[in-house]
């Protein structure tokens, strides 16, 4: 479990988050939505350790967030994300980008790390792109490697930054079914402007609003019956 108690984060003066305190479960998908600005991947940012707060404490799976780097490490093999432009090495083979990162965090051999890739590979459709490179791929594919990558580690939780931002509509569907599967073993946080991906993929929706966690329901109660005028302006404002 993730949990995000009293945090205050500001930049310049100018509080960005305020007070916010959450938990998130394993084996399901909780999307965060809410306008730009309100704090969403700052929110993200700091559970990731990649941001210092000035109030607050961040645990997961009882690994309390510290900045020193040892314990941060330690921390972050709990955690795995995909940034909104995916982050993939150019310069790699879609193979290398994935054994890269088990060599180097997980110290596998060579070999072990290629037999875990390759089976991560034909999970994700991606056996006949073994040797190519990120440039070679279409969004859906590079967005499926770098997921790849990222569960390879064998993560507690995968967070993810605006996944649908550079999909089609068909490949979004495909993404609804890819993440029910991974979230069987994974927990799922996802960061979103797509109220309509939302509703399709997720368990519960966390709402943010001037940097407050302001509504938190299961997906179905937060679309059918929201409690604040803020949820239910901001539905009315994005489903089409």
């Amino acid at each position: 479990m993730i949990k995000v108690k009293n945090l205050d984060k500001s930049y310049s003066n100018v509080q960005v988050l305020k007070d916010v305190s959450v938990e998130f479960k394993k084996k399901q998908i909780s999307s965060i939505i809410g306008p730009s600005g309100t704090g969403k991947s700052t929110l993200l940012r700091c559970i990731l350790g990649l941001e210092s707060f000035e109030n607050g404490s961040i645990t997961v799976n009882d690994k309390q967030l510290e900045f020193e780097t040892n314990k941060l490490l330690d921390y972050r093999q709990e955690l795995g994300v995909v940034f909104q432009d995916f982050h993939l090495f150019k310069h790699m083979t879609v193979l290398k980008n994935i054994t890269y990162s088990l060599e180097k965090v997980k110290n596998l051999k060579e070999k072990e790390a290629s037999d875990l890739a390759h089976v991560l590979l034909e999970q994700f459709s991606l056996l006949d792109q073994t040797d190519k490179y990120p440039s070679q791929l279409s969004g859906g594919q590079r967005q499926r490697v770098a997921i790849a990558r990222s569960l390879a580690l064998n993560p507690s939780f995968l967070l993810l930054d605006e996944p649908t931002s550079a999909l089609d509509a068909d490949t979004v569907l495909e993404f609804v079914l890819l993440l029910r599967e991974i979230k069987k073993t994974t927990g799922i946080i996802i960061i979103t402007h797509d109220l309509n991906f939302a509703k399709r993929v997720s368990d519960e929706i966390y709402l943010m609003d001037q940097g407050q966690i302001v509504e938190h329901q299961s997906t179905e109660q937060f679309f059918d019956s929201p409690i604040t005028e803020i949820a239910k302006r901001y539905i009315e404002s994005q489903i089409v």
